[in-house]
């Protein structure tokens, strides 16, 4: 086997390996041009402070827009969308940048104005990777914004999604009422003080004030911020399931209506300080769980993945037009790296189409002029003219999306757990009644509406909503982002994996490359690297990649023959690189993807290209083997079957050549026998799938700015640890089951006064915030303790938190 030697010299930009030490400026070295020139334009503004403040944080500039690609935002409709303010001389707008991740990305951006003086802020909003910029609209454009970004290192994010969706208001609803109930409670406790402490004769006039003030104020609670229970447990009710919410707005308002009638009878102060100290833990469990990755979009669809706007040819010019405008016979200008917007026939150049985010084939396909190519791939060569024959809304992508099925929505456990509950309190509250009823019926009213204020199951939802908000920032923290909580129930009761391979398991665009023949010598890995430079198909590419970047040069007799091979002479050897055929002249089965090699019309031996595998995978398979079962599913073919088996397990099932419906008719199988299925996938082929699925995990890799529709996204660099994400949320399940046994020891003391018609408000007030606080520091402590046993951060300053968008 041939061996290479590797320059191990990394971009002082980006961090990336240097292929060479061709491009330098100084004592600088730099993997691209791009890279180099973002240095000279942060070098000649003077903001190389950019480099102190992290080590090499750049993003990689190899693959630099074209000259045209924001023209679309010179209309008005489309730049709309991305413009909050506009005034006589000041525009606000505001840009996606999923590139920020440091403080570096921080200090640059908000530096703008020093590199173009028509910036006059910028400020970054870190968690939501999002810039927001006020500039003259004299001076620069929204266009010339978008170039400037780019030309940073910063290009802005802009998906057809962006054309269609408003941009949604942030709802502080819920803050309002939290602080609203908030206000009350802390007062409405401190004019409860005296009453419970007693009062002195000289100050019994005042009780009548304090407890007029308590209505007052438990007014605001009751009819505001309750608000969202009512809702829940109304839509419950509607759909004939009693939710944990139900026996919460009984309990909400048997404590009003008690408390109202104690205070205009005058027989006592009420539990107006219980009340309102419910609603408040309660709302404030429920704004942490809600909030948690709200930034997120987990409900994606294809429009996201489309661009806004395509450059159509018309004759001579090229213009920009939005997405929605093209219709079919427009003719589309597809360039290096872009997306392939509608179904259509080549008509110009020649396409090197990675579909491996649509199909799952590893390798781009070639096509030649007058070939149909479809919607979702990406093109790797150089431009191409493409002649649409479909729209977009007829496209075999859209189609592909509109495929998905609705699933009916579970319930939590929490609620299955509530409604066993709420049963065994009314039950106490009916023995309480006829008990009382026989014995002394006066006291039947206090009775059962103490056994049902006391009884209230908000100790077992502040446990759920604090436990899994807690849970949900942690795995934030770790690189899993889940949608909601209900994903951390799904993701502990899974018994079956099920894996996708291209962009999942392996890495997209990175091939592992093998020479297996007599060894080459340093001049003919020279001229291999010369001749495939020569071409632009993705396997030439690949290989004088692996050789090192040389210099150009013409090549006497080069000859490329479409899907066969290139050949030419180098220093007087004739080298020809391709096809077995095409090398030897003979016909032989070729089970692998191989570039075969002949030397001066002599065979020397061949190239293998197989899959680059994410690091860590046999940790992965190992750790989820051991708790469930396994599956893989590839849209690819079945040459790395013997690796895939040999890395997953003997019981692994393996299946390839897969179509979209076929992963989710298995998964539909799966769930048949019973199995909790979890879904691991990152492309639209695996969209379907991914919706059918009990948890569907969508790999978000650093490169690629689309995830399909999912109830989680995880960061590619941590797949090797989601064994230890499932572990993780099992012992969610379990820290929640221990806060509920700890509340039910509380509500045995509270209905030990209840039953008898001797619960104070003291008691209540001693026993209500006890419990809730106890559970809070429980469940909080042991989930936080749990992620530490298990290796996990469960803290990070915001300039670490990488979060996809």
């Amino acid at each position: 086997m041939a061996t290479t030697t590797s320059i191990k010299l990394n971009c002082y930009h980006c961090g990336d390996p240097c292929p060479s030490t061709s491009i330098t400026l100084g004592e600088k070295t730099f993997c691209c041009e791009g890279c180099r020139t973002v240095f000279q334009l942060l070098d000649h503004s003077g903001l190389c402070e950019y480099y102190q403040l992290n080590d090499k944080p750049g993003t990689p500039r190899n693959d630099v827009g074209y000259k045209d690609k924001f023209a679309f935002l010179e209309d008005e409709k489309i730049a709309a969308r991305f413009i909050t303010f506009r005034g006589d001389q000041e525009t606000h707008a505001c840009f996606y940048l999923p590139q920020i991740h440091c403080s570096s990305c921080l200090f640059l951006l908000e530096n703008l104005h020093r590199l173009h003086p028509g910036v006059i802020t910028s400020r970054v909003n870190f968690e939501a990777k999002e810039v927001s910029i006020v500039f003259n609209q004299g001076k620069i454009s929204m266009r010339q914004l978008a170039d400037l970004l780019s030309s940073t290192g910063y290009e802005p994010y802009i998906s057809l999604r962006d054309l269609g969706h408003e941009r949604p208001a942030v709802d502080r609803g819920n803050i309002y009422r939290l602080g609203v109930a908030g206000f009350c409670f802390a007062n409405i406790m401190l004019l409860s003080f005296p009453e419970y402490l007693g009062l002195e004769g000289s100050e019994i006039y005042l009780r009548g004030w304090f407890r007029t003030l308590n209505v007052l104020l438990s007014l605001p609670v009751f009819f505001y911020s309750a608000q969202p229970f009512y809702r829940a447990a109304w839509k419950g009710l509607r759909q004939r399931f009693l939710n944990i919410d139900a026996p919460i707005v009984l309990a909400i308002f048997v404590t009003f209506g008690r408390s109202l009638y104690e205070v205009l009878s005058g027989t006592g102060s009420g539990y107006f300080d219980s009340m309102t100290g419910i609603v408040f833990f309660m709302l404030a469990g429920r704004i942490l769980q809600d909030r948690t990755h709200r930034r997120l979009s987990f409900e994606r669809d294809y429009t996201s993945y489309f661009p806004i706007a395509v450059t159509v040819s018309q004759g001579d010019k090229e213009v920009s037009r939005a997405l929605p405008d093209v219709r079919c016979g427009d003719t589309l200008v597809i360039h290096h790296g872009e997306l392939v917007p509608a179904d259509g026939i080549i008509t110009k150049g020649q396409g090197f189409i990675d579909y491996s985010f649509v199909t799952g084939e590893s390798l781009p396909v070639t096509k030649y002029m007058g070939e149909l190519v479809y919607a979702g791939g990406r093109q790797t060569g150089a431009a191409m003219e493409v002649l649409v024959v479909k729209e977009v809304a007829q496209s075999y992508l859209t189609s592909l999306w509109n495929r998905q099925e609705d699933k009916k929505e579970e319930h939590s456990f929490v609620h299955l757990l509530s409604r066993r509950f709420t049963y065994i309190v009314l039950a106490i509250a009916a023995c309480t009644a006829i008990y009382w009823w026989s014995h002394d019926p006066h006291r039947i009213a206090a009775a059962v509406t103490a056994v049902l204020i006391v009884a209230c199951p908000c100790a077992l939802l502040l446990s759920s909503t604090f436990t899994n908000g807690n849970i949900l920032r942690i795995l934030g923290h770790n690189g899993l982002y889940l949608r909601n909580a209900r994903a951390i129930e799904n993701i502990a009761a899974t018994t079956h994996i099920v894996f996708d391979k291209t962009g999942t398991l392996t890495m997209p665009g990175s091939q592992d490359l093998e020479y297996q023949g007599i060894p080459l010598t340093p001049v003919q890995q020279k001229a291999v690297a010369l001749l495939a430079g020569q071409s632009t198909h993705p396997l030439s590419r690949a290989l004088a990649q692996h050789f090192g970047k040389t210099d150009p040069c013409r090549i006497p007799g080069f000859r490329e023959v479409k899907g066969q091979g290139l050949e030419g002479w180098i220093d007087g050897n004739h080298l020809a690189l391709g096809s077995y055929a095409f090398v030897t002249g003979s016909v032989i089965d070729e089970p692998y993807t191989c570039v075969y090699v002949g030397w001066n019309h002599r065979f020397l031996g061949y190239f293998q290209f197989g899959n680059h595998y994410r690091e860590g995978i046999g940790t992965l398979m190992q750790g989820a083997g051991a708790s469930c079962r396994l599956s893989l599913l590839s849209g690819d073919n079945d040459r790395e079957r013997p690796r895939l088996q040999a890395l997953m397990g003997g019981g692994a099932h393996i299946l390839f050549s897969q179509t979209p419906e076929d992963k989710a008719n298995y998964v539909r199988k799966l769930q048949g026998r019973g199995e909790k299925v979890m879904m691991v996938g990152d492309g639209l082929n695996d969209a379907i799938a991914l919706r059918q699925s009990d948890t569907g995990v969508a790999i978000a890799a650093g490169g690629n700015n689309f995830t399909p529709a999912s109830h989680a996204i995880l960061d590619a660099s941590r797949l090797h640890r989601l064994p230890l994400f499932i572990r993780y949320c099992r012992m969610g399940e379990k820290i929640i089951l221990t806060s509920f046994i700890l509340s039910i020891l509380y509500n045995i003391i509270g209905l030990s006064f209840a039953v008898k018609g001797n619960l104070s408000p003291l008691i209540a007030a001693i026993l209500m915030p006890a419990s809730s606080l106890s559970i809070l520091l429980v469940t909080y402590g042991s989930a936080t303790r749990a992620a530490k046993y298990l290796g996990f951060v469960t803290a990070v300053p915001a300039e670490k938190d990488h979060a996809p968008a």
